[in-house]
């Protein structure tokens, strides 16, 4: 029978229920200060990388020409959102690159995801597939853009096809050992209490496997991004990866950081989503301990 907490509060003596809440109070006090302190060195180290690079490249401790300044960069930046690039606008190109990598993203997740369960959870065909997918998994995938803008051409085709292969592997291997990591305590379990397979495996094992899965999330939608970038910078028509390709034939060193810094954003906010994604799904799981 379950107890509500602060009713099972309400029942100890007085004196220990205000020493509970003084500790609890403390213990909140000291995360908030924690996640402060954590905070400003954030933005510490970063304003001291920046000032130490301008300060370099001022002094021409480094060669401002190869390396630029983080004020070039930031120009660089700005009139890019205020008069467009060479290619068109900012937002066109960001719009573009950010289509090829969630279409990539997707598909090839979502194709990880099953691919991973099935043979996961079918020993036969495991054992068919795994030597083709040893060898998928051994060739260098970013030479495969070469190949898929030969043959899909310079479209969005030839850069999702990279994207989508960069993500399969990353997923699949996690989706995979999560469902062979499934707890055979609980499938035995769910077994004997009249569970199908297809119930064990939907209630049991991908609920198990959830966190090797999102754990992957974070990680595949970098390399989704990579694949739509390096096909865009073998040949496109558009994109953040044309743009970093003119910067480097034009020797525009800014405009190849600023590219970088624009890719560095958009990872950064899709990998927010994603956490929060993972703690709506999640949120069964218990809070991780954190150090002090």
């Amino acid at each position: 029978m379950s107890v509500d907490i602060h009713e099972a509060d309400r029942r100890l003596p007085d004196d220990v229920r205000e020493s509970l809440q003084k500790a609890e109070a403390v213990a909140q006090r000291q995360m908030r200060n924690r996640r402060r302190l954590v905070i400003f060195w954030r933005f510490a180290i970063l304003i001291l990388i920046l000032a130490g690079w301008e300060l370099a490249a001022t002094l021409h401790w480094i060669d401002p020409f190869f390396y630029s300044r983080p004020s070039l960069i930031a120009r660089q930046i700005y009139d890019w959102w205020v008069d467009g690039t060479s290619q068109g606008p900012l937002w066109l190109q960001l719009a573009v690159t950010l289509e090829e990598t969630l279409i990539g993203f997707f598909i090839g997740g979502i194709g990880g995801i099953i691919c991973g369960i099935l043979l996961g959870r079918n020993q036969f065909l495991a054992d068919i597939f795994s030597i083709y997918i040893k060898v998928a998994n051994s060739i260098p995938r970013v030479v495969l853009g070469s190949v898929f803008v030969i043959a899909l051409g310079l479209g969005i085709a030839s850069k999702v096809a990279l994207a989508v292969v960069m993500v399969f592997f990353v997923v699949f291997g996690n989706a995979f050992q999560g469902v062979r990591e499934a707890d055979r305590y609980m499938i035995a379990n769910a077994q004997i209490l009249g569970a199908s397979k297809r119930q064990v495996t939907t209630q049991v094992v991908i609920p198990s496997a959830l966190s090797w899965i999102l754990a992957s999330l974070h990680v595949s939608f970098g390399f989704a991004l990579v694949g739509a970038v390096v096909g865009e910078f073998l040949g496109a028509r558009v994109g953040i990866g044309l743009l970093i390709a003119t910067a480097q034939g034009a020797f525009n060193a800014s405009g190849v950081f600023a590219a970088m810094i624009v890719l560095g954003v958009m990872a950064f906010i899709a990998d927010y989503i994603l956490t929060m994604i993972e703690g709506w799904l999640l949120k069964w799981r218990p809070a991780q301990f954190e150090n002090a």
